[in-house]
C-alpha cells in the first residue's frame, strides 16, 4: 500500500523534497510507494500553482486537515511553524520529517523531542548533509580508526547572500520567527556533521565559547518601508568535546564572494580528512605515513548511494542528497523503524546551539553538561 504524503510548504524545501520523492522510483526501486497528496500553504493561488508543477493531487490551507488524511507529515515552513504542527502530527501517531533548526527555541525543540518519545513513530530532522556520499565515506574512515585519536575539527559555512544591506528583510532576519540567523541557518548543519563524524570516537561538544555579530540593524521590505534585525548575520565559537578534542565553528551570510562554501577538516593522531560542499564528489584525505593530502573522487559503484545513479565516475548533485535523505526517512516509516538523524539529534545540534547563544550574551563559556 501507498504511503500518503503531505508537506508544508512549497518553495525552497519544499521543491527540494518534491523532486527528491518523484526521483525515488525512477532511481531507487525498493523505495516505498508514495502518494504525493496534499501540499499545504497560506496563499491559495499560489498554492495550486504549486501543487500542479510539483505533482500533489490537491491542496489545503489547513495543516491539521493535511496530518489527518496523511501517513507521513512533512513540515518545510519557516522555524516558528516547526513546533506547532509537528507536535500536532505526532499526538496522532504521524511520522514527521521537519527542516532544520527543528525549532526557534531549545525549550521548543525539547517539547518536540518530548512528542517524538511519546509517540513511538520515526520523526526526522532535515540535516541532508549526511547523505553525501563523500561524508559517508569519510564517516567510514574515522569509524575504522584510520585518523587514530581525533585533535581537531573544524567547519565553517559561508555564504553572501545578505551582504548586501538593501537585500529584502524576511522571516529569517527576525528572531521571533527564525530563532537564530546564520547560527540557525548555517551553524545547525555544521554543529550536527561534527557530531555525525566525530561522536563516537570524540563524544558529544561539552564546553563552548560563542559569539555573534549583526553587521546590518535594519533592511528594506520591498514597500519603502524598512525593518529591524533582530538576529545574527555571522558566529564564531570554540569548543571542547568530551574526548578532549578541540573545535572552531563558524558561518556567516555576509561572507563576500562565497556562495554555499561548507567546509569540515578533521585531523586526528594519524590522519586527517577535508570535505567542502562545493566540491562535494571529492574527499581531501591525508593517511598515515604520507607526506601530504590525496583526493578521493567518491564517485566508485561502491561508494555510499552511487549504485543507485550513473556509471562510476560521473558525479552526482546537491539535489541528490535530498534523494537520499528521503529514501532512509520513508523507508523507516515504511517498516516502523528508527531514523537518523532524528528528534534527539536535532535536539541535541539545538542545545550547542542555545549555548553559541547564551555565551555571546554572558560573555563566558558555557558548560552543555
Amino acid at each position: 500500500m501507498a504511503l500518503d504524503v503531505g508537506v508544508l510548504g512549497y518553495r525552497f524545501m519544499g521543491k527540494a523534497h518534491s523532486n527528491a520523492m518523484a526521483r525515488l522510483p525512477m532511481f531507487f526501486p525498493d523505495a516505498p510507494e508514495i502518494n504525493r497528496e496534499v501540499l499545504v500553504g497560506r496563499d491559495e493561488e499560489a498554492l495550486s500553482e504549486a501543487a500542479d508543477r510539483l505533482g500533489f493531487a490537491r491542496t489545503t490551507t489547513d495543516p491539521s486537515e493535511a496530518i489527518e488524511s496523511v501517513d507521513a507529515f512533512y513540515n518545510l515552513g519557516p522555524n516558528f511553524v516547526h513546533p506547532e504542527y509537528s507536535i500536532e502530527a505526532l499526538e496522532a501517531g504521524v511520522p514527521v520529517f521537519c527542516e532544520k533548526p527543528l525549532a526557534p527555541t531549545v525549550e521548543e525543540a525539547e517539547e518536540m523531542t518530548d512528542a517524538y518519545r511519546e509517540a513511538g513513530v520515526p520523526a526526522g530532522c532535515a540535516f541532508n548533509y549526511r547523505f553525501v556520499p563523500a561524508i559517508r565515506y569519510a564517516k567510514g574512515l574515522i569509524e575504522d580508526g584510520e585518523l587514530g585519536e581525533i585533535y581537531h575539527v573544524r567547519g565553517r559555512y559561508l555564504q553572501d547572500w545578505l551582504v548586501d544591506p538593501e537585500a529584502e528583510w524576511s522571516w529569517r532576519n527576525d528572531e521571533e520567527l527564525a530563532g537564530s540567523g546564520a547560527l540557525g541557518d548555517l551553524g545547525a548543519h555544521t554543529i550536527d556533521l561534527a557530531r555525525f563524524l566525530v561522536g563516537e570516537q570524540a563524544g558529544e561538544i561539552s564546553e563552548i565559547t560563542g559569539q555573534l555579530r549583526t553587521f546590518t540593524d535594519e533592511r528594506p521590505t520591498g514597500d519603502g518601508e524598512t525593518r529591524e534585525v533582530t538576529v545574527d548575520d555571522a558566529y564564531l565559537a570554540t569548543a571542547e568535546f568530551e574526548g578532549g578534542a578541540v573545535g572552531s565553528f563558524e558561518a556567516s551570510r555576509n561572507a563576500n564572494g562565497r556562495k554555499n562554501d561548507h567546509t569540515i577538516e578533521i585531523e586526528g593522531s594519524k590522519g586527517s580528512l577535508t570535505f567542502s560542499l562545493e566540491r562535494l564528489n571529492e574527499l581531501g584525505y591525508k593517511r598515515e605515513g604520507s607526506r601530504g593530502f590525496e583526493t578521493i573522487l567518491v564517485t566508485d559503484g561502491d561508494d555510499p548511494y552511487i549504485d543507485h545513479w550513473w556509471p562510476p565516475g560521473h558525479v552526482i548533485g546537491w539535489e541528490h542528497t535530498f534523494v537520499h535523505e528521503n529514501y532512509e526517512f520513508l523507508s523507516a516509516v515504511e517498516e516502523d523503524d528508527e531514523f537518523e538523524p532524528s528528534f534527539e539529534d536535532g535536539l541535541a545540534t539545538q542545545r550547542v546551539l542555545a549555548a553559541i547563544q547564551e555565551s555571546d550574551e554572558n560573555g563566558q563559556r558555557v558548560s552543555l553538561d
